[in-house]
């Protein structure tokens, strides 16, 4: 069994930038700023910043994938691990709280609901990218560098892989995540992804 390790993070700073690239807003003007405060104004208190990963062996055969968890088959994640004999396995969610208000939201402001889905996104991306940053510093010290991350649904990874993710590192225990019948994750600002470890 491999150690499934739990991180939380008590804040993760805004890039508002990209909160308003998820808007499809590349120069927002002021009353879409205004609103843009009003909502992280409102979800000042609704995000949980929470993240499981593990460590896993790693075997490729040209386009079929031993992830140490499951096997999959993808052109794309293949060239990108190569090199690679290990990889980092992790999930990261922002919690219920935000889909939550976005329904409340999405009946009383739909302009609010869509800005709110725009800052869930940014927060749960700036997340991963804030964790995987620390995780790269952490290999760096032992001698490793890491690939890019890789999630399902991404070029030619399949979703179904989903489901060998949540139970390898428990997601629904460690972080309340569970998987749809329609391979969507709950609470929907979550993330699961494959980071490959090299020399």
């Amino acid at each position: 069994m491999n150690e499934i390790i739990i991180k939380n993070y008590k804040e993760i700073p805004i890039n508002e930038r990209e909160a308003f690239r998820y808007m499809g807003v590349r120069n927002p003007d002021e009353p879409m700023k205004k609103l843009f405060a009003e909502c992280v104004t409102e979800s000042e208190n609704v995000f949980t910043f929470n993240v499981c990963y593990g460590e896993f062996p790693l075997s490729c055969n040209e386009d079929e994938i031993d992830l140490g968890f499951g096997k999959t088959k993808s052109k794309a994640l293949s060239k990108n691990l190569a090199s690679c004999e290990r990889i980092v396995l992790f999930a990261a969610t922002v919690g219920h709280g935000i889909d939550r208000l976005i329904k409340k939201e999405s009946l009383l402001s739909p302009a609010k609901s869509v800005c709110l889905q725009a800052l869930g996104s940014e927060r749960v991306e700036s997340l991963c990218d804030f964790f995987n940053n620390e995780l790269k510093e952490q290999y760096l010290q032992k001698g490793f560098h890491l690939k890019p991350r890789f999630s399902p649904g991404y070029g030619d990874l399949p979703l179904e892989l989903q489901k060998a993710i949540i139970p390898a590192l428990d997601c629904t225990k460690h972080l309340g995540i569970s998987l749809g019948n329609n391979l969507m994750m709950t609470p929907s600002k979550s993330v699961t992804a494959i980071i490959g470890i090299y020399k």
